[in-house]
């Protein structure tokens, strides 16, 4: 199932045609490129990418023992440093083959109580803030364009997704070493992302998806210059019912003499606000009933998001349990009807 490609341009100006592409792109796989050129707010978050991908070149240059300060795992936070082989991916005990840094959203906009950085964030955080802001209004338009095809009251999405409030919303840097191709043991396992909304940016291939269905193979998302990914999240799963879909991937090795590069990747992550409740949303016509007798879990975006990201991280438990660690995959797997 090739990914579709929407323009940013496009969909700003309500486009009939390229609106029905992005519905169908939300509800079938969940996964769609974004053309950004010719456009300021595009543009913008491209130069701004840009320069977190150099940010991040010098961040992954520390010392491991300088850059393991900031781990905060064992404070229950999942802000800060990764290191690498920090995660379980598989019930044989393999471990991952990427670090990676994690900046909170509330860190930069004074939401919250600033955490401990490295000098080479705490002297960006102009640039990290101007990402996350054109991120962000990525996010919104996303967000009210599901917000009226859900014909959900006005700003429903929206207003739980503000920028000046309590989420878990970040900015994941990522540093992927040299690994040979063996097929075998991804870098990153297959899951579905925890929140709302990701916008990601690769130079290098090793992204691959899995589309619905039980006999479907895994498919590679090929970077594209001048194109984000988008991809949606659990939230947007249990919020519909089942009719958005979190579309499980992973990352592997890079293709071909990719291989032999070190990988980076730039993600923004959007999250429903902390004391949302996962569950199906009220006051839209389409959005499918729950099946009889079914109740759905009480579980908090902060509290869904903690589970799911420290769940498999080797330092915080004698056995990791895989399965605590799952997200909406099982609704992932079915084919619509």
């Amino acid at each position: 199932m090739p990914l579709d490609r929407l323009s940013l341009v496009k969909l700003l100006q309500h486009d009939s045609d390229e609106v029905q592409k992005f519905c169908r792109a939300c509800e079938d796989i969940g996964f769609f490129y974004l053309d950004l050129r010719d456009q300021e707010l595009g543009d913008s978050i491209l130069s701004a990418a840009d320069e977190l991908f150099k940010i991040s070149e010098q961040l992954f240059a520390l010392d491991v023992q300088e850059k393991s300060k900031y781990d905060h795992s064992k404070k229950r936070s999942y802000f800060g440093y990764k290191p690498l082989g920090a995660g379980q991916v598989d019930e044989k005990g393999n471990l991952d083959s990427v670090e990676f840094y994690n900046i909170a959203k509330d860190d930069l906009f004074g939401v919250m109580e600033p955490l401990p950085q490295p000098d080479i964030i705490q002297n960006n955080k102009s640039k990290l803030k101007s990402f996350v802001s054109d991120s962000h209004a990525i996010v919104t338009l996303v967000l009210d364009l599901l917000n009226e095809h859900l014909r959900l009251p006005p700003s429903t999405l929206a207003n739980m997704h503000r920028i000046d409030h309590h989420s878990g919303d970040q900015i994941r840097m990522t540093r992927s070493p040299p690994q040979p191709m063996t097929g075998e043991v991804p870098r990153l396992a297959g899951h579905t992302d925890f929140g709302s909304v990701t916008v990601l940016f690769n130079r290098l291939g090793g992204l691959q998806v899995l589309p619905p269905g039980q006999d479907a193979e895994w498919k590679w998302v090929k970077p594209l210059p001048g194109h984000c990914i988008i991809n949606l999240g659990d939230s947007l799963v249990k919020f519909t019912n089942g009719l958005l879909r979190s579309n499980i991937h992973r990352v592997i090795s890079s293709p071909g003499a990719q291989a032999a590069s070190t990988r980076y990747s730039l993600v923004y992550f959007s999250r429903p606000e902390d004391d949302v409740l996962l569950k199906r949303l009220q006051g839209s016509t389409i959005i499918p009933p729950l099946p009889e007798g079914v109740l759905e879990e009480d579980v908090s975006s902060k509290d869904w998001i903690i589970r799911r990201a420290l769940a498999n991280r080797t330092n915080l438990h004698d056995k990791v349990d895989l399965e605590s660690a799952r997200g909406t995959e099982q609704i992932s797997r079915r084919i619509k009807v």
